[in-house]
């Protein structure tokens, strides 16, 4: 197998399907009581907020914004190995 553009691609979709099917009550819930929530690490004007806090946006983010494209993006691929094999 050959390191190309496509396995690249390739493996940034599967870490964000990795990312969007995180369940909340199993995975998030346990991140959550050790950093003592995400609305807590969020400080005053010009606290940045911790490092925990940040990766449970980024997730929560991804899981809102990428659950359509990444249906249409799974499609093309699939489609393309399909095709292409």
């Amino acid at each position: 197998m050959a390191f190309t553009l496509y396995s690249l691609i390739q493996t940034a979709i599967l870490c964000t399907n990795a990312i969007a099917v995180l369940h909340e009550e199993r995975f998030l819930s346990k991140s959550l009581q050790s950093a003592g929530g995400v609305d807590q690490g969020v400080g005053g004007f010009g606290d940045d907020p911790g490092v925990k806090a940040q990766i449970l946006h980024l997730i929560r983010s991804v899981r809102t914004v990428m659950r359509v494209p990444l249906i249409v993006v799974n499609s093309a691929c699939i489609v393309l190995l399909l095709v292409f094999g």
